[in-house]
């Protein structure tokens, strides 16, 4: 796929890669599967660079409109898979609507 993801310029290249490196488990949630650990890690490195829900929401919906992916499903369905006692990975069954 060829596409850009919403990337701050005021953001360190730490940052850039903490934020692209979220967008990358959400891209494999829908393209394959995501282990809720490894999502809720990097879920939490997004957080640290971006704390602001308006500013999470924002990035969610560029990134969907770039790339047909919505990050609030992924999220939401990690959230749910770790309050349980055996969480299993995440996928995300809806057809990409870029293809």
């Amino acid at each position: 796929m060829e596409y850009s993801y919403p990337i701050d310029l005021s953001w360190s290249p730490e940052e850039m890669v903490d934020v692209v490196n979220f967008l990358s488990c959400i891209e494999e949630a829908y393209e394959s599967k995501i282990d809720p650990a490894l999502m809720n890690d990097r879920y939490q490195r997004f957080k640290h660079v971006v704390p602001g829900k308006a500013e999470e929401n924002t990035i969610y919906k560029d990134f969907k409109k770039a790339s047909g992916y919505d990050g609030y499903i992924v999220v939401k369905a990690m959230k749910e898979a770790l309050k349980k006692d055996n969480p299993k990975s995440i996928t995300i069954k809806q057809h990409h609507p870029k293809l």
